[in-house]
């Protein structure tokens, strides 16, 4: 019997697989039963996941996992766990881990509101990075946009109080909505006086850097949970 609530819900992104070059593939068969967590509908013991205790990030639609690799390597104190439903992607990231030897990166394949309501406890997270969500810029599909107040509120009940949320965008427009939606939650401080300086172990990606060098902009928002 089809549940009607998961019928009702719209999802934040379009499932395009990709074709899944010969080392992305390799990585996932190498690297995938170490490094990815399948999904389960129960809660996740982070502590068992990574084999330590250690502050928790959760990194949300990484894409191809360049920027993941990079803050993960040069945070190893830091434990990142990985949300993306792109089979190219997770491939991708996993051949990062391999040829960096990085030990502090887990990925879960899903969708990342089931993972947010099933997995993570509350308060569990000390922050989490949403970089470059796809901005469904066509204003019918704004709707579709992953940052709306519901989602949000879920966010931050799964971050620990004084833990963050770090959102990044190249389109002005959703970050004009990202600031309004952030600034609506009570829960949540801003860092900064509207927009924030970009973090330094947030990487700037060749695409970011061309996109500058051609005079667009790109908004970080840094808010912190109350």
């Amino acid at each position: 019997m089809d549940n009607p609530h998961y019928m009702r819900r719209i999802r934040s992104f379009v499932l395009r697989q990709g074709h899944l070059s010969t080392g992305q593939e390799r990585a996932i068969a190498e690297f995938g039963p170490k490094y990815v967590i399948e999904y389960t509908p129960e809660p996740l013991d982070l502590d068992a996941a990574f084999g330590r205790h250690a502050p928790r990030i959760l990194e949300i639609g990484f894409g191809m996992g360049q920027a993941t690799a990079q803050i993960a390597g040069n945070a190893p104190e830091q434990d990142f766990l990985g949300c993306e439903v792109h089979t190219p992607g997770v491939g991708s990231l996993l051949k990062l881990v391999g040829e960096q030897s990085l030990t502090n990166i887990r990925i879960v394949q899903h969708d990342v509101v089931d993972v947010l309501e099933h997995m993570i406890a509350p308060a569990s997270l000390d922050g989490v990075h949403v970089f470059f969500p796809d901005p469904w810029h066509k204003k019918r599909h704004n709707k579709r946009r992953l940052i709306q107040p519901d989602f949000l509120k879920l966010l931050v009940s799964r971050i620990k109080q004084g833990g963050y949320v770090h959102l990044a965008t190249d389109w002005e427009d959703y970050a004009i909505q990202m600031l309004e939606v952030l600034g609506g939650e009570s829960a949540l401080q801003n860092t900064a006086e509207g927009y924030a300086p970009r973090p330094d172990y947030r990487p700037l990606t060749k695409f970011e850097q061309r996109g500058i060098n051609l005079g667009h902009g790109v908004w970080d928002l840094v808010f912190k949970v109350r």
